[in-house]
């Protein structure tokens, strides 16, 4: 083995255990939350933070369960049967799960000296699911919970230290989510190098600047207006849904399970940005970008033209300023990114300096995760153009 296909291995495994452990850290998180509040006899916002927590936990799962019945048969031959992964699963343990067997399989590939191609692409298929969920969990559990925890935060007036934590490490846990994504879709292309150093921390900023002002816009909402805010996301979330409806998705295996995902990609796109059709992404970003900016500023009019100030006592000419600073930043950062830093490179066979890529004779061998390839063309539709690629020979 290379020494830099050994160190890539080692930092993938490293980022395996952080991304399990941050997950932990964030459910016991959550719990301790919820617990403080009942115990404070704020049984309302114990209700809503573990109502979250509950319809993310089931979604994933589900997700998980559908993909692994999905999947070709005898590709994870050391799995246990299927009656205890259905258990798992009911137990909510479906994606811990994953999460052990991405890093049991990483281990193994790491302490190799020589690992097959099958093994190091099982780890890639494997990873690529997790950061999938991952994903999915991050805009159904961690930036609604954030959002609740701003909105609780300045309604009520103060802010104790297990909440200030929270909402710090949800920001930072969800800009590392978008671009663990990022990367991810990146080692379902051959025609596309991994992110750089240098462009990871740019893609983590703009991600993290741009999704502020949204959650700080609903927050102000949600604070003022309790009552509408679930009014508000159900009008928008069937527009979005039906915006993904138009696009013709087709990731999961049944009619039935693509809704389920249509209807957690809305949720996303509450939020942020998230590909999910072929084609040039540059305008369907840019009407997103300009429905979400328009929808934000007219939450923060709607709360301007019904108060000046927060219960806290936190003055609208700081929280609004430092908003749009963070948006325009965030903006200024986007461009930068896709103008100057975002990776591109002809297609080539083969890829040196530890690139896990295959020889396309072996590649129909390999375990490939098609529906993460499907999501990364869509995402990249250069790379169509570029090459064809071998698993579409």
């Amino acid at each position: 083995m290379s020494w830099s296909l050994r160190t890539t291995l080692f930092w993938d495994l490293v980022l395996g255990v952080w991304g399990t452990t941050a997950f932990v850290i964030n459910l016991g998180a959550d719990l301790w939350i919820a617990s403080q509040y009942v115990l404070s006899g704020r049984y309302l916002w114990a209700a809503l933070v573990l109502t979250l927590l509950g319809l993310a936990s089931v979604s994933l799962q589900v997700f998980s369960w559908i993909w692994l019945r999905a999947d070709p048969a005898g590709l994870h031959k050391s799995q246990p049967p299927v009656r205890c992964l259905a258990l798992l699963h009911l137990l909510q343990l479906g994606y811990l799960y994953r999460c052990v067997q991405g890093l049991q399989q990483g281990l193994f590939v790491w302490q190799q000296k020589v690992p097959s191609e099958f093994d190091l692409a099982y780890a890639d298929f494997l990873s690529l699911d997790i950061s999938m969920l991952r994903l999915f969990e991050t805009f159904l559990e961690k930036t609604p919970q954030l959002a609740l925890a701003l909105a609780i935060v300045l309604q009520s007036g103060r802010a104790e230290y297990y909440q200030w934590v929270s909402i710090c490490t949800s920001f930072v846990g969800i800009s590392w989510a978008l671009l663990d994504y990022h990367r991810a879709l990146r080692t379902c292309l051959p025609s596309k190098p991994l992110l750089g150093l240098g462009s990871s921390v740019i893609y983590f900023l703009w991600n993290l600047l741009l999704l502020w002002p949204r959650v700080l816009a609903v927050a102000l909402f949600s604070a003022l207006f309790p009552c509408y805010v679930a009014l508000h996301f159900l009008g928008l979330w069937l527009v979005l849904l039906f915006w993904v409806w138009l696009q013709g998705t087709d990731f999961m295996p049944d009619p039935c399970s693509e809704w389920l995902y249509r209807a957690t990609v809305a949720t996303i796109l509450y939020f942020s940005w998230f590909n999910v059709a072929e084609g040039r992404t540059r305008g369907r970003a840019t009407i997103h970008l300009v429905f979400l900016l328009s929808d934000s500023v007219l939450m923060v009019v709607t709360w301007v033209t019904h108060g000046a100030w927060l219960p806290s006592g936190v003055l609208l000419q700081i929280l609004l300023p430092v908003g749009s600073v963070s948006f325009f930043l965030g903006l200024v950062l986007r461009l930068v990114y896709y103008r100057w830093l975002h990776p591109s490179c002809p297609w080539e066979p083969m890829q040196v300096d530890g690139a896990r890529s295959f020889h396309p004779l072996e590649w129909h061998q390999l375990p490939q995760n098609q529906r993460m390839i499907c999501l990364a063309q869509n995402f990249f539709p250069k790379a169509k153009d570029e090459a064809v690629l071998p698993w579409k020979s």
